[in-house]
């Protein structure tokens, strides 16, 4: 009788913290604009197509059986509740750079895919603590230059990458890797694929000269996918895709790997929170806009619950598809949750499509 009055007691003084401070504004939906409808749905479809190769690479990239699809599966549950829920209107959620490493040096540990699940369920409740608690504030302390710094890191780092295959090569698994094999890559180059690659450079830019009225970056993916298909060209596309809902993946694991579960679910938490609160303060600088650092990282928290507890890999922020996701006219949540829901129409029967796109056009 007395743990149920001290239990009462307590669940009564945190929902009046809750109430006095307006904690629980940082748990409710976004709204979503009528006004941006039509650049939200190509924001979101556009970021959607090229999130499915990025998805899958770094699924593989861990080395895991079934790594393709959870890559796919983060994509889906974190960029789905980290829209919905997340403190950045614009911004695109799935697996990242970062986090990949960090969930690949895990499993290179020893680690079951099932404690690294665990592990990302964790860190996104401990993500969800620290937006509670007011830690998502303290961003404003990073320095312009260092914005600057990152973002122009992530432009070296997206022209780079993309050496191999728009010269319709295999690509690289990392910025310095794709310079190394740059000359081994030129010297097999495929002038189809890389005709491609420039003609789809080159719609981008002259497409808004005619009309404005749909995202350059779609029409040139549409429309040169459509010339590859139609005169039968052979260059590599996205390939094979999985398919299949995902399913619950969560057991309890023994007690010696909780305390390794636990200091990965605490590194995964810290990375995630820096790597999509930096990418907040770029939409920021881009849009002229103002994100709200401790909902985005409560909208990221859950997120990240949801996909390793469906097994998907651990994500953030992905700036460069948020990036993608603002030029292409995206400016609310519902172009992140488009995104999610064309990544599920892939894993539901759209892959026979989207497994045709070529790689230099992407």
């Amino acid at each position: 009788m007395q743990n149920t009055n001290r239990l009462s007691s307590w669940s009564q003084r945190l929902r009046q913290q809750l109430t006095q401070n307006r904690l629980y504004e940082l748990f409710l939906p976004n709204p979503i604009s009528k006004a941006s409808l039509r650049g939200d749905i190509f924001g979101g479809l556009t970021t959607g197509v090229v999130a499915i190769p990025l998805a899958l690479a770094f699924g593989v990239a861990t080395g895991m059986e079934e790594g393709a699809q959870a890559g796919l599966y983060s994509a889906i549950l974190l960029g789905f509740m980290a829209a919905l829920f997340g403190g950045t209107a614009p911004q695109v959620s799935g697996p990242t750079g970062p986090m990949t490493v960090v969930a690949t040096a895990f499993l290179a540990t020893g680690a079951q895919p099932a404690h690294l699940f665990l592990a990302v369920v964790l860190g996104g409740l401990i993500q969800i603590v620290f937006g509670l608690l007011g830690f998502g504030h303290y961003v404003r302390y990073v320095p312009r230059s260092v914005v600057s710094g990152f973002m122009s890191g992530i432009g070296v780092i997206i022209l780079l990458l993309q050496i191999q295959p728009i010269l319709g090569d295999k690509a690289a698994p990392a910025p310095l890797k794709a310079l190394a094999g740059f000359t081994d890559s030129l010297a097999r180059v495929n002038l189809t694929a890389l005709l491609l690659g420039v003609s789809t450079i080159a719609l981008i830019y002259l497409v808004p000269r005619l009309t404005k009225a749909v995202p350059s970056t779609l029409i040139a993916l549409i429309v040169m996918t459509a010339v590859a298909q139609i005169l039968g060209l052979k260059v590599p596309t996205i390939g094979d895709l999985p398919s299949g809902l995902p399913q619950l993946q969560l057991m309890m694991p023994s007690a010696d790997a909780l305390s390794h579960i636990l200091l990965a679910a605490l590194t995964l938490a810290i990375l995630g929170s820096l790597d999509s609160l930096l990418g907040s303060v770029v939409v920021d600088n881009v849009t002229g806009t103002k994100h709200h650092s401790n909902k985005e990282l409560v909208g990221q928290g859950m997120g990240n619950m949801l996909s390793g507890a469906f097994g998907g890999l651990p994500g953030a922020g992905a700036t460069m598809r948020t990036l993608l996701n603002i030029r292409s006219g995206g400016q609310t949540a519902l172009s992140g949750i488009i995104h999610s829901f064309l990544l599920l129409g892939v894993l539901l029967g759209l892959s026979r499509f989207a497994s045709q796109i070529p790689l230099s056009v992407l």
